[in-house]
């Protein structure tokens, strides 16, 4: 799995009917920094509102996902995202011009293809992972639903579909490799029950709905005039059906369990609606729209209840994004003073410094001999350091600045800090620069334990 976010390089559009609404819309991808997320915004309304990606937007499940914010409303949002996912891409503001994406063939292979179109764009930005790092469940006796997520360091999803129909058995499909997605799963389309149509209609739904974007199932004998009837119900001058698969209009299957491959590709959209990247095994029988979102939801419970003990996490063998070389072009401290070894992760909003603490330190001799110990004013000077970075990244041209600490607030030292340790400081804007000066909070970690905070206020100065 990808360790930086990625965005799209540039805008691409898709554009058809909407699969319930039965709506013309066009959809565009457009890029968007790092830590934006997955966001809609429907540009047809006045003020073209945005609509978050959030599993609390839900607010109908009807055959399909569908979220709402500020008045603006978004249908069948789960192929969609399900595409993003599957390419791991973290950021981009999706625009359309209508209530719901094209449905398109009725899976996600069109979405993938004009991403991929687009190109994609690594950020200078550390995925936001969340490890489930505990056993979820989630179950429905009355439907005999049921979800769990376990533990792993990666994202692993089994679904199994069983239906009691002897056209449809009981069908089992797997994603052990997201990096598959697009060639294993994003071509399996949505699908219907012959029974299910009529009732369909009746509720106002699947009015887009047609042959060409969706597997209908024929559960059942069907006569001569019930075709006749089901031809005008689609609009269609014939439909047939292949009486060994079950299948209206003798449809090909991608795969033999294809539609057990729709509901893993269902599941992966609608658990995006956690709003950050997955680590888990998910193991789901008989999904459907309103489980997984029962599920996200718990999911994203306790994400919030972990929230405070987030850690940035690194990576030693990956670059990176500015090494001590760099960091000495824009910081003016030198040895022994340049505390900051390097940059791991930096984007609009913030970023994560490395501290490797040796026993070569110059104050380890004059600092508790015999019981070496970081100073907390040290650590809190590698802290600003990294915080310096982040301040000269607003500026195109940071050879020409000098960053100022200028404040400190509510600083505390929770542990001390030893030779050996491995200081992971992280700071994030907490108000916009006015005139120069700007809000930060840093926090710095060793081994995940929070070890230093506190609330900096720096000044950037122009060289004269």
């Amino acid at each position: 799995m990808n360790i930086k976010q990625q965005t799209i390089q540039k805008a691409v559009s898709v554009s058809g009917v909407g699969l319930h609404t039965g709506v013309q819309a066009t959809m565009t991808f457009l890029p968007a920094p790092s830590n934006h997320g997955y966001k809609f915004q429907r540009v047809d309304l006045p003020g073209q509102p945005i609509v978050d990606a959030d599993v609390d937007n839900v607010v109908d499940l009807s055959r399909g996902t569908t979220i709402e914010q500020s008045g603006a409303r978004i249908h069948t949002v789960e192929h969609t995202l399900a595409a993003l996912v599957g390419l791991q891409i973290d950021n981009v503001l999706i625009q359309l011009d209508g209530p719901e994406p094209p449905i398109m063939d009725g899976s996600s292979i069109k979405f993938v293809e004009a991403l991929r179109d687009a190109g994609i764009e690594e950020q200078n930005a550390a995925r936001n992972y969340f490890e489930v790092n505990e056993y979820v469940h989630y179950r429905n006796d009355d439907k005999d639903i049921e979800i769990a997520a376990l533990p792993l360091n990666d994202y692993r999803l089994t679904v199994m579909v069983d239906y009691n129909s002897r056209f449809l058995s009981s069908q089992h499909a797997y994603l052990n490799d997201l990096t598959l997605f697009p060639e294993e799963i994003a071509m399996c389309r949505t699908f219907v029950f012959l029974h299910e149509l009529e009732a369909l209609y009746k509720q106002n739904l699947i009015k887009g709905g047609d042959l060409s974007n969706a597997i209908v199932i024929v559960d059942r004998k069907v006569e001569e005039g019930e075709l006749d009837h089901l031809a005008q119900l689609l609009n269609k001058p014939k439909v047939s059906v292949n009486r060994e698969v079950g299948i209206l209009n003798n449809l090909d299957l991608h795969y033999p369990n294809e539609m057990a491959r729709h509901k893993l590709l269902d599941m992966i959209g609608d658990l995006a609606l956690v709003g950050r990247p997955i680590k888990a095994q998910i193991l789901a029988a008989r999904p459907g729209h309103a489980a997984n979102v029962a599920f996200a939801k718990k999911i994203k419970k306790l994400m919030l209840k972990n929230a405070q003990n987030q850690v940035p996490q690194f990576d030693p063998t990956q670059p990176a994004v500015m090494d001590m070389n760099r960091i000495s072009q824009l910081l003016p401290h030198r040895y022994p003073f340049q505390l900051i070894d390097r940059i791991i992760a930096l984007d609009e909003n913030s970023v994560v410094g490395i501290k490797n603490v040796t026993m070569n330190e110059p104050f380890f001799p004059g600092h508790f001999p015999g019981n070496p110990v970081m100073p907390g004013v040290m650590q809190l000077e590698a802290m600003a350091q990294t915080g310096g970075i982040l301040v000269l990244s607003t500026v195109s041209d940071p050879e020409n600045y000098w960053p100022y600490l200028i404040g400190i607030e509510n600083c505390r030292f929770r542990r001390n800090v030893v030779p050996g340790d491995t200081l992971i400081l992280r700071c994030e804007f907490t108000s916009p620069m006015k005139r120069g000066i700007v809000k930060m909070q840093g926090r710095g970690y060793v081994a995940g334990q929070l070890v230093c905070e506190a609330d900096m206020i720096a000044s950037l100065v122009k060289k004269k």
